[in-house]
């Protein structure tokens, strides 16, 4: 027997693992922040956002109200997320 994806398939687990390890990492950087501790540098925060794990950046900096004045932040990861959406949308349009 053998299992056979298609690049939906997979490209919809990716971005379900990419999002919540966003969402963790987001969540780790700000009990970092409270606690004085070593921080997740932003590029890597960036960086995770711009992988296709922006809805759950977006998601995380609202849950743990983080990084929501930072201004690359504010507007870049929603900005990040329209064009991702985009993105998928054009994959998806009938040819």
């Amino acid at each position: 027997m053998t299992m056979q994806f298609d690049f939906h398939e997979i490209l919809g687990w990716y971005l379900v693992f990419v999002n919540v390890l966003a969402m963790l990492v987001f969540g780790w950087d700000k009990l970092c922040a409270k606690k004085g501790r070593w921080r997740v540098p932003e590029l890597r925060l960036m960086l995770l956002a711009l992988a296709g794990g922006s809805l759950g950046a977006l998601l995380a900096m609202q849950l743990f109200r983080h990084k929501t004045l930072h201004f690359k932040f504010k507007y870049g990861i929603p900005l990040l997320l329209i064009l991702q959406l985009a993105g998928l949308i054009y994959l998806h349009w009938p040819k």
